[in-house]
């Protein structure tokens, strides 16, 4: 008999509750505040991801008229590593790399359908350079060969999603550009170039000559 009034009484409780909800639930007011500050929250998380996205599209450069991408330049620091220079433009920057041969992926975006109808240019990223040792059991051991040239801001990868994705959305074409290993040494001068066929790397100092005869 006790336990029974105590379910009784909670289940008045219960009532008294739901009377409540109902009555907020269904005041116009208060479901219309709600409506409107969803819709609102979800518009400002919209808004931010379109700015994380145009901020990661200005990573991109665009093309240059001559198709040369940049000019990597390599000096020796001790065996087996360098400083490197990369030069885009106007703008240089520097990193360092271990190994013997070297190797660099960019990232080109181009338009297409209604896209490049306008005339929209294509643009590309620098995205990682990687270093390599001809005996495998230094590659087994090393740890300073694969730098990170670009990252998109707060995760906001939009290339990487269209191409995991696949939903190009009738505009873009993503596509992964590599230089295929080359090799390092002291002073020596490489300039990337994109060609119809994809990346050509080049040697330009006597240097980057000699090491690509001696390889």
């Amino acid at each position: 008999m006790q336990y029974g009034g105590v379910a009784w009484a909670m289940a008045l409780v219960g009532l008294l509750v739901l009377i409540v909800a109902a009555r907020l639930l269904f005041d116009r007011d208060w479901l219309l505040g709600w409506l409107r500050g969803t819709l609102g929250l979800a518009f400002l998380a919209t808004a931010g991801v379109i700015g994380l996205i145009v901020c990661d599209l200005f990573s991109y450069r665009a093309l240059p008229e001559d198709g040369r991408l940049a000019l990597v330049s390599f000096h020796a620091d001790g065996l087996q590593h360098y400083r490197v220079d990369i030069e885009e433009g106007s703008k240089t920057r520097s990193t360092t790399l271990d190994g013997d041969l070297w190797q660099l992926d960019a990232r080109l975006f181009k338009w297409k359908g209604l896209a490049a109808l306008i005339g929209l240019e294509p643009g590309y990223r620098l995205d990682r350079l990687s270093g390599s040792y001809l005996a495998i059991e230094q590659q087994q051991l090393a740890h300073n060969i694969q730098v990170t040239l670009a990252e998109s801001p707060g995760g906001i990868d939009t290339w990487r999603w269209l191409r995991l994705s696949r939903h190009d959305l009738g505009l873009f074409d993503p596509q992964a550009l590599r230089a295929a290993f080359l090799p390092m040494a002291d002073n020596a001068t490489y300039a990337l170039d994109l060609k119809p066929t994809g990346l050509l790397v080049q040697p330009l100092s006597p240097e980057a000559h000699q090491a690509m005869k001696d390889w």
